[in-house]
């Protein structure tokens, strides 16, 4: 039945439809993949103990080994592209499409396609930590106390700065800034294309590895506090106590800051308040920072195994069997196929030398092992009956 008209004040009106009701939309659940469970991608003995941690860039791996050598591969196939001759001092470092290494008497930049000789540049100074590169600027800090600037493509000194105290840890980039933990308690803020200072804070110790990011760093100190501080000006925005020096760079997402220490804990801290989110104890004595691959956060220390934890609340997931010990900090990257997030670590023996192994997330259920049925009934051997019909 239509609906009556309504007279109201000469005018004639009909009561409005109801509202027609909007298809739902499904909420989208954008959390990426965990890590684990797991399987292997493949495994490569690289038959040698490495002699630094290695580089990496993109889906290329550049192992420094023993002999002398930096060996590389592709990631994606486990393959080797090159070897090349060399004696690097430090971590090397890659960007530029380049291969940063420290020689006992100069810093040499190889090419990543074939092992060849980019640049090379003497080095009056012996560096006081390993270089570091971003955008095209490689940064490196002697141990008389200069930082130095390269143009990271031909190996042009740009500018230097003396800061009176050799770095701590190695410098750290983010924007238009060069972050410098020094040896007596400061970090020094300079501009990254002169080399001008902008800012500098002292802290209650010497700073380890900084997180520079666009509006905070994260930093921990020999004090044992962990700290955030404004970008914009060094002010402390706020710090938290540990029962150890951290260890390594921190990690950050959108939400938290993770980082470990010396305490063997693994703390989740809100990124702006520096409110706890959650804590976990380790198994084992951290080696580096932490590494987080989807929705999973990877920690590395003196034990045969990785420790994995969801980033969310922190809960623990099963190890990654690293037998018989970790040799480096693993490394992150993603499928270019599936998109699902993989991770290359390496172990170390004594015998063999190193092996690294690529691994990513696995959507085949595990396979329980077979067990006997409770309250299980056994028959003895069947007898013989008769098949005569009656």
């Amino acid at each position: 039945m239509a609906a009556a008209a309504v007279t109201f004040c000469g005018q004639s009106t009909r009561p409005a439809p109801f509202p027609r009701a909007l298809p739902s939309r499904e909420k989208i659940d954008r959390t990426p993949p965990a890590l684990t469970p797991i399987r292997t991608v493949w495994s490569l003995p690289l038959n040698n103990q490495l002699a630094a941690s290695p580089a990496y860039d993109k889906t290329l791996a550049f192992f420094p080994i023993a002999g002398d050598r930096v060996v590389a591969y592709d990631l994606t196939s486990g393959k080797q592209i090159w070897i090349a001759s060399t004696r690097p001092q430090f971590d090397p470092v890659a960007g530029d499409g380049l291969l940063f290494l420290v020689e006992p008497d100069a810093l040499t930049a190889l090419r990543v396609a074939d092992g060849s000789i980019g640049w090379q540049l003497p080095l009056a100074d012996a560096l006081a930590v390993h270089p570091v590169w971003d955008n095209g600027w490689l940064v490196a800090a002697t141990q008389a106390g200069s930082i130095l600037a390269f143009r990271a493509a031909d190996g042009r000194l740009i500018w230097s700065r003396d800061l009176g105290s050799p770095a701590h840890a190695a410098p750290a980039l983010a924007a238009d800034r060069v972050y410098v933990p020094t040896a007596d308690h400061r970090i020094v803020a300079l501009r990254v294309d002169t080399g001008a200072p902008i800012w500098e804070r002292r802290l209650g110790g010497p700073p380890h590895e900084i997180l520079a990011l666009d509006d905070r760093l994260y930093v921990g100190s020999k004090d044992n506090y962990f700290y955030a501080l404004m970008t914009k000006d060094g002010r402390v925005d706020w710090r938290w106590r540990t029962g150890g020096d951290v260890i390594g760079v921190p990690l950050a997402d959108e939400d938290r800051v993770y980082f470990v220490a010396l305490d063997n804990v693994l703390r989740a801290l809100d990124r702006v308040s520096g409110g706890q989110d959650w804590m976990r104890p380790l198994p084992l004595r951290p080696t580096s920072g932490p590494v987080r691959a989807g929705s999973t956060v990877v920690v590395t220390g003196l034990a045969p195994a990785l420790s994995v934890f969801n980033a969310v609340d922190g809960v623990a997931a099963k190890e990654i069997p690293a037998a018989p010990e970790v040799a480096a900090p693993p490394y992150v990257l993603d499928d270019p196929a599936s998109g699902l997030p993989q991770l290359l670590y390496l172990t170390r023996d004594l015998a063999t030398g190193a092996t690294a192994t690529l691994v990513t997330r696995s959507f085949e259920p595990e396979i329980a092992p077979v067990a006997p049925l409770p309250n299980l009934v056994t028959f003895g051997p069947p007898t013989a009956t008769s098949t005569t019909p009656r």
